[in-house]
């Protein structure tokens, strides 16, 4: 009963943050900020990382073309988490509906998919990856991840609760898969350095 009472009220909350912040969704500056903010769009996503793990190739730059691959990679996770979760839980977005509560449910219509954010989740993830590469730049890379995801709320396609789920969502996976990452790298590098130790000597 009280875990009842204590998601209403979380859902309340969130609904009131959103509804005084989306006011002006219909401003010029909001739509203009939305259409932009569009980059985090899960197909846009995708196309960032593998054009900087082109671009990386291109101009034999190992380092950049190895974070293009790790930005695909934070960016899968995160997309298969929030997947997952939008898959047993039905939101109605605030421009579909003035309706905040969560709810359990496999609908999978644009309108009934508000939590988490996806925008937020992907821009997040990559942003991570591409701060983890480029310390020098993680204000910038953060900075647009965080954009991307804050101005999903004024524009009406969430509730401020799916913005900080979505964002959560994204720094996880990313702290996660640069792990994994690692972890095979250490993987290989221990198996290569036995094989070396292993192999018979050269003739002379």
């Amino acid at each position: 009963m009280s875990a009842k009472r204590t998601v209403t009220a979380v859902e309340q909350t969130d609904h009131r943050i959103t509804d005084r912040v989306n006011t002006r969704s219909d401003s010029w500056p909001i739509r203009v900020l939305g259409v932009a903010s569009e980059i985090g769009d899960q197909p846009q996503m995708r196309a960032v990382c593998v054009a900087t793990t082109l671009v990386g190739m291109v101009q034999r730059d190992r380092r950049l073309a190895a974070t293009g691959l790790k930005m695909l990679a934070a960016h899968s996770l995160a997309t298969w988490v929030k997947s997952r979760i939008k898959a047993t839980i039905d939101r109605t977005r605030p421009e579909s509906g003035d309706d905040p509560h969560m709810r359990p449910g496999r609908s999978d219509r644009h309108e009934d998919n508000s939590f988490p954010s996806g925008h937020s989740a992907g821009a997040m993830a990559v942003g991570e990856a591409f701060a983890r590469a480029y310390p020098d730049r993680r204000t910038a890379a953060r900075g647009a991840a965080l954009a991307v995801s804050i101005v999903q709320v004024p524009r009406g396609t969430h509730y401020a609760g799916d913005v900080l789920a979505g964002i959560a969502i994204g720094v996880v996976a990313e702290r996660l898969s640069d792990g994994a990452i690692r972890f095979a790298e250490r993987r290989i590098g221990r198996t290569a350095a036995t094989r070396e130790i292993m192999a018979p000597p050269s003739a002379a």
